[in-house]
C-alpha cells in the first residue's frame, strides 16, 4: 500500500486522469488531505464510492496518533507518538501568555551522540518522513484548542533528531505548514535547529527558505565543541560561522544562539568571552542561555544562579543581546535535552 499523501498534487491529477476521473477530482482529493486532513480515504464524502474503493485498493492515509500523553505543572503538555511502523517519538506543546509553541521531532532517535541530550544516546532508527511531521503540528494545534481555547503560534524543529540530516523531508514538511492549501501558518513562526551541519546551512541559504534559524552552539571553542558534541569533529565551528553568514546573506532571516551552560565546564567568564568573539562573527539576532535538564545518562550538572547571572551580566556588558531560557516541563522530562522515553519502547 502506497501513501498517498506522498503524491503531489499533479501526480494525483495523473493517476485519476489515467482511471477516467475528470481533472477537478485532483483538487478535491488534495483538500481531502491538506486542508482536511481526513483519516481516510473513505471519508472523502464528494468522491464515488466506485473511486473511493479503486483508491483505497492501491493507496492509504497513514496518520501519527497520540500514544499517551504527560501534563506538566507549568502547563506543558508532552506527547508521546506513534508512527505507522510502530516506532515512537516525542513532541511537546509549551504554553505562554503570549504564544503556544510546539516542538516537533525530526527523526527517530538521533546519530549526533551529543553528550548532554538523551536523544543523543538512542540510535537512530529513521528519518520522519514529512507528512508525519505535519501530522505532529496539526495534533499540537488540536490539543491547544483543546487545552488552551487558543491555536499555536510558533513550531520550532527542537525535538528529537537533527532537521538538517533529515533536509528534504524537513522543508517539505514547512512547505506543507506554510502553503495556504496546507495549514498556512506564516513561515516566520517556524524556526529550524541544528547542531550545525555546515553544508546544510549552506544549503538553506541557496534555497532561500524563509524560516528561523537556531545554532545549537553549547561551547564556543573547538576543543569543547568536539568534547561534547561529536559532529564538531567533521563541520568545525569556523566553518559552522562561515556557513551561519551564507545564510544570512542569502535569506536575511533571524538566527539565534542556543548556549547550555554546564556547570565546570563552559560557565567561566572566559567562556563568555569566547561566546561574545563568536557573536560578534555571526549575524545573531539573539544568544538563548538556557539551564541544563539532568539525564540519567550524563555526569552534567547546572551551575549555580551566582554564576549564571555573572555570565549573563559579562554578556550584558559586551551588548550581547542575550536571554536566559527557563526550561518548561521539566517534571515531565519534556525539557531541552530530555527527549527519549526509552523505557517505555525499545524500538525507539
Amino acid at each position: 500500500m502506497k501513501n498517498l499523501r506522498h503524491l503531489s498534487q499533479e501526480e494525483i491529477a495523473s493517476l485519476l486522469q489515467s482511471w477516467g476521473e475528470p481533472k477537478f477530482r485532483a483538487a478535491q482529493v488534495w483538500e481531502w488531505i491538506w486542508k482536511k486532513g481526513v483519516n481516510s480515504i473513505d471519508d472523502m464524502s464528494n468522491l464515488s464510492k466506485a473511486l473511493r474503493e479503486k483508491l483505497t485498493s492501491e493507496y492509504t492515509i497513514p496518520k501519527v496518533i497520540v500514544h499517551h500523553s504527560q501534563f506538566s505543572s507549568d502547563g506543558t503538555i508532552k506527547n508521546r507518538l506513534q508512527l505507522h511502523d510502530g516506532h515512537f517519538v516525542e513532541s511537546v506543546l509549551i504554553p505562554t501568555e503570549k504564544r503556544i509553541t510546539v516542538c516537533v521531532s525530526s527523526q527517530v532517535g538521533c546519530s549526533l551522540s551529543c553528550k548532554f541530550c538523551a536523544t543523543g544516546y538512542l540510535p537512530r532508527k529513521r528519518n520522519m518522513d514529512f507528512d508525519e511531521i505535519v501530522d505532529e503540528v496539526t495534533l499540537a494545534q488540536a490539543q491547544a484548542m483543546e487545552h488552551y481555547g487558543r491555536p499555536l503560534t510558533n513550531i520550532v524543529y527542537m525535538g528529537m533528531g537533527e532537521p538538517l540530516l533529515n533536509y528534504k523531508h524537513v522543508l517539505q514538511s514547512v512547505e506543507r505548514i506554510t502553503s495556504p492549501d496546507g495549514l498556512g501558518m506564516s513561515p516566520r513562526r517556524i524556526t529550524v535547529s541544528t547542531a550545525g551541519v555546515a553544508k546544510m546551512i549552506h544549503q538553506l541559504g541557496d534555497d532561500g527558505v524563509k524560516f528561523k534559524l537556531a545554532l545549537s552552539l553549547h561551547a564556543a571553542n573547538d576543543a569543547k565543541r568536539d568534547e561534547i558534541m561529536p559532529i564538531n569533529e567533521s563541520n568545525t565551528l569556523q566553518s559552522v560561522i562561515n556557513s551561519l553568514n551564507h545564510f544570512y546573506k542569502q535569506t536575511g532571516n533571524e538566527i539565534t544562539l542556543e548556549y547550555i551552560l554546564f556547570k565546570g565546564f563552559n560557565d567561566s567568564i572566559a567562556d563568555a568571552e569566547e561566546l561574545v568573539k563568536v557573536y560578534r562573527q555571526v549575524p545573531a539576532d539573539l544568544v538563548n542561555i538556557i539551564e541544563y535538564n539532568t539525564i540519567e545518562a550524563a555526569d552534567f550538572e547546572k551551575p549555580d544562579d551566582r554564576t549564571v547571572q555573572e555570565f549573563m551580566s559579562y554578556l550584558e556588558s559586551k551588548r550581547v543581546n542575550a536571554r536566559l531560557r527557563k526550561s518548561r516541563g521539566k517534571d515531565i522530562d519534556a525539557a531541552c535535552g530530555q527527549l527519549a522515553n526509552v523505557d517505555q519502547d525499545s524500538r525507539i
